[in-house]
């Protein structure tokens, strides 16, 4: 395999450059538009689909679109499961301080999946099942994600997947959901005021320069997560995803 000035090998970049176009695209894709994003030749793209397929990595729908194959989804759930255990001391830390759940949550395939969770030590608590998969407009994790992202590209992600209302206080327009959002971007946290469960409230922060889209969050009943503790859980949601972030980053 021929390899690249910088020290990589050639085929492997191609290989996950395709990978990575597909995953952006939504899950699927035609061989014309992977020909028009990227540099590489029409054959050479065919020849490593044709490759990725036979692996189980890619798969080729019936309508000739390529989409992600299964054998990703073992890849992804060990790296969830090591990204989650890489956050769980400052999860801990913010919740010996805080005295409320902390969770991490990822962004994939257009829905928060939750990936760790230290739980409160008071009997009354937010309890999230890690793996459990929520929807993004009604989540503090999931709001402090879309955050990150564009409004044409959340605009798709809600056009995908709903904006059901679990509760009476949840957003249901993509108006109001853009309008929240400019306001987090603004102040740099999100807040869950009541909009997944009646009577709790969650603040969420994303973590900066997070390979995949991530976020922590802190939660709780109303009648202990107020004013008073979001003024201490801010500062510490940030110090928290600033460490997370350079221990992601970090070689």
């Amino acid at each position: 395999m021929a390899a690249k000035a910088s020290g990589g090998v050639q085929s492997v970049e191609r290989v996950f450059e395709l990978l990575e176009l597909i995953t952006d695209a939504g899950g699927d894709v035609t061989l014309s538009e992977l020909s028009g994003s990227t540099d590489l030749p029409l054959p050479t793209i065919h020849r490593l689909l044709r490759t990725l397929v036979s692996l189980g990595y890619i798969r080729q729908l019936p309508n000739r679109r390529y989409a992600l194959g299964p054998r990703l989804i073992r890849l992804g759930e060990g790296a969830n499961k090591q990204l989650g255990a890489l956050a769980r001391p400052q999860l801990k830390m913010l919740v010996d301080r805080l005295g409320e759940t902390a969770n991490m949550a990822v962004l994939e395939s257009d829905m928060v999946i939750y990936i760790a969770q230290v739980p409160s030590p008071h009997s009354m608590r937010m309890f999230t099942e890690v793996g459990r998969r929520a929807h993004t407009h009604d989540t503090g994790v999931g709001k402090a994600l879309l955050a990150q992202l564009d409004n044409d590209t959340v605009r798709g992600i809600i056009a995908r997947q709903g904006m059901p209302t679990p509760t009476t206080k949840s957003l249901g327009t993509i108006e109001g959901l853009l309008a929240d959002l400019e306001l987090i971007r603004a102040r740099g946290y999100s807040i869950d005021e009541e909009e997944q469960e009646l009577g709790v409230r969650c603040f969420a922060m994303a973590v900066p320069n997070a390979p995949t889209p991530t976020a922590i969050s802190v939660s709780g009943p109303v009648t202990r997560v107020d004013q008073a503790f979001a003024d201490r859980a801010v500062p510490m949601l940030e110090a928290a995803a600033a460490i997370i972030s350079s221990d992601m980053n970090s070689n």
